[in-house]
């Protein structure tokens, strides 16, 4: 299947970055059609229409999100948009960013017209250097156009846009996580509920989208939620950028209809190496169960791969070859959700601590006939009992991996000679 190009139709042309360049390519003519002529609630209803699901994970419904904000005008609304990308794997909002920042930005037009917001944030990963330049000078040239600013368009809707460095911390990406990042405390995620559309930044009803979903509303106000629901297959409405890395000749973005087969995906991004055979991946993004060769003809949508018990995720799908050692894969994987971890939680903070013990010590050539069974338990208590998704989420590829790929981790253990023993307790408890 070839790409259908909808969010990434102008990627790579040297001006659509400026506001001339995308004007004529048929830029903000989405707000100029939605404001004033269509009312605030309809335009919650033509995305509710469209089945626009969110693309920053989660998958729930955009246009259910919008309308969980109150409708009393006297009450203040923010809106902020997420483009904390910092899940292993990711780098679609990335691209928007740096190369179709006006999209963006007349997406967030559009949804803070939508819920009654006149203040909007754009909370983007500090290590973007180029993307928050990109963005903050998009934010300029759509005020001196007067698509920012008071009475927008003569209307009585008024909006300022706050481009905001993230804080370097991938919980910042966990939504409430990223509201106190905003107000300036550290990033740490917030007792559910309340929930931000009812009580959020500053404590005022906040509605928090993706990059990706923000850009798709400026298409379906174009073209209608007709023509977006045509897309896709039921229920999984539109097309979805899949991130494509690891062992792949093409790394890269490729934007499809959403329901596409996992071996297609990869054919378009070149296939293996030469002499290699696919081994896994991780479909969306690290924080998903593996898939397998026995999965390559699997719909890529939110519902089949919950059914698979794993996830569609970011559609960040990470490629492993048959070179891939599964146990240094978990291992590194933990260190990373261990080394990202708030603290706030004990399941969390020491939870992946202790799996990172474990799995070190089976790649030592240490490990014991027990170890895969504490693991496994460890994971569980992480992903039911934590207070935020993080350890929900750095559960899954470990286990996934540890019952693939079960003879790998056990070919480890087998090279101590001692396997069937109580490892030793350490002297001191190790911290790091």
């Amino acid at each position: 299947m070839p790409e259908m190009r909808i969010l990434m139709a102008h990627m790579g042309k040297p001006d659509q970055c400026g506001i001339e360049g995308y004007e004529r390519n048929g830029g903000y003519q989405a707000i100029r059609k939605a404001i004033p002529q269509i009312a605030p609630e309809n335009l919650i209803e033509l995305v509710k229409q469209s089945g626009l699901r969110g693309r920053g994970g989660a998958g729930f419904p955009t246009g259910m999100k919008w309308g969980f904000a109150p409708k009393d005008p006297a009450l203040p609304k923010y809106l902020v948009c997420n483009c904390d990308e910092s899940e292993p794997g990711t780098f679609k909002d990335r691209l928007l960013i740096e190369h179709d920042p006006h999209q963006l930005i007349e997406g967030m037009i559009l949804a803070s017209y939508a819920i009654g917001a006149r203040y909007a944030f754009l909370y983007c990963r500090g290590e973007f250097f180029e993307g928050i330049v990109k963005l903050s000078a998009a934010v300029e040239q759509a005020k001196k156009r007067g698509f920012l600013g008071r009475n927008i368009f003569g209307s009585d809707f008024s909006l300022e846009i706050v481009v905001h460095p993230g804080a370097g911390a991938y919980i910042a990406g966990e939504e409430t996580a990223l509201l106190n990042s905003l107000e300036g405390y550290r990033a740490t995620p917030r007792l559910k509920p309340p929930f931000p559309a009812v009580a959020g930044l500053y404590g005022k009803p906040t509605i928090i989208n993706n990059v990706e979903t923000l850009c798709n509303v400026v298409h379906i106000v174009n073209h209608g939620a007709e023509w977006f629901q045509k897309i896709g297959k039921q229920k999984n409405s539109g097309t979805k950028i899949f991130q494509v890395s690891g062992h792949i000749q093409r790394p890269g973005c490729y934007e499809f209809p959403l329901g596409i087969p996992l071996r297609e995906v990869l054919d378009v991004a070149g296939g293996m190496f030469p002499g290699r055979k696919f081994k896994a991946c991780y479909p969306g993004g690290s924080s998903c169960a593996l898939l397998t060769e026995r999965d390559l003809d699997l719909s890529m949508d939110f519902e089949t791969l919950a059914a698979r018990k794993s996830a569609l995720g970011t559609a960040s799908i990470i490629v492993m070859d048959d070179s891939a050692d599964m146990v240094k894969v978990a291992n590194r994987l933990m260190q990373f959700y261990q080394n990202e971890s708030c603290g706030k939680c004990t399941p969390c903070r020491e939870g992946t601590r202790w799996v990172v013990q474990i799995l070190t010590r089976i790649e030592a050539g240490k490990g014991t006939i027990w170890d895969m069974e504490v693991i496994e338990k460890v994971c569980n208590n992480m992903e039911h009992n934590s207070f935020c998704p993080l350890a929900v989420g750095a559960a899954p590829p470990v286990v996934s991996a540890c019952k693939e790929f079960k003879s790998e981790f056990e070919a480890y253990i087998r090279k101590n000679p001692n396997s069937e023993k109580l490892p030793e307790m350490p002297i001191s408890y190790p911290y790091s």
